[in-house]
């Protein structure tokens, strides 16, 4: 049993953002059936945890607008999420930074939370809604955007192109939105437009997962302590009277002068007329 959780650990930690992601679900959908009853086939999670069509709700959990992501309403419905999340995930990743997968993910799961929440307002109607379909959506949709035409093999299929797979899905969330699960096929296609507009901003160089990153970044530096220096005692020397010194241009000068002046009397009298001090400066000066 030891040796699984280990493994367990270790995909985790040289898993990329996408593993992470599957183990979070499948993380929360676990501790959902110790905390959580089980009733009548799904889950009854609480108002501060679930995401409500009440707008009232949603202002007084504001964060339910992620967390309904996570939750999920049982097994089948996280198997089924897990599937297409694997699935996006790997397509989207090959185009695209874990960053922007972390972005996409997050910011299109509150959008199609937003979209359930006003859908049902206008309509009338309240539910509740759990699952990360909006998100997986934006994910797929998000890569057929950037590449349509991508070959995808399918099991007993062949090959077939990533935007019939990505039509298929849409078209179906289309024709049952009316008949049953109304809410989690508006978060559907939500997560898709959303998905659409993304790639779209991206290529005209709008990188919205920077959003994410900033908040993530601040609330890291926030918790991360500070690294202190220790306190170090310096000796300061006092500074010494600063002493006037003449300048070497200066002193030049005067030293050509008086040489011209012992050369003008050697012209005009010899050298025997010199002084025993200009004969002294005159060897010097020589050197």
């Amino acid at each position: 049993m030891s040796s699984i959780i280990d493994d367990l650990k270790f995909q985790y930690k040289i898993g990329g953002i996408a593993n992470k992601m599957i183990y979070w679900n499948v993380g929360i959908f676990l501790l959902s059936l110790i905390f959580y009853q089980f009733q009548i086939g799904q889950f009854d999670f609480p108002n501060w945890l679930q995401l409500v069509s009440e707008p009232m709700e949603v202002l007084h959990y504001p964060w339910t607008l992620l967390t309904y992501a996570f939750l999920h309403g049982g097994f089948w419905h996280l198997f089924f999420n897990m599937m297409v999340l694997n699935f996006a995930s790997r397509l989207f990743l090959t185009f695209f930074t874990q960053k922007q997968y972390l972005g996409l993910y997050l910011l299109s799961a509150v959008f199609s939370g937003l979209c359930f929440v006003l859908s049902f307002y206008f309509l009338n109607k309240v539910s509740v809604m759990v699952g990360a379909s909006g998100a997986i959506m934006a994910l797929l949709v998000g890569t057929t955007t950037y590449q349509p035409l991508m070959n995808i093999r399918l099991l007993l299929i062949g090959n077939v192109k990533l935007w019939h797979i990505t039509a298929v899905l849409l078209l179906l969330d289309l024709l049952q939105i009316q008949l049953d699960n109304t809410g989690g096929h508006i978060a559907h296609l939500s997560g898709a437009f959303f998905g659409y507009i993304y790639i779209k901003l991206l290529q005209n160089g709008t990188d919205m997962s920077r959003i994410v990153s900033t908040i993530i970044d601040f609330f890291a530096n926030l918790f991360r302590p500070k690294k202190t220096t220790p306190f170090k005692k310096v000796h300061v020397n006092p500074k010494k009277p600063a002493v006037k010194r003449e300048s070497k241009i200066v002193a030049k000068d005067k030293t050509q002068q008086q040489l011209d002046e012992i050369l003008d009397k050697i012209s005009q009298s010899g050298y025997d007329s010199l002084t025993t001090e200009e004969k002294e400066f005159l060897f010097k000066a020589g050197k």
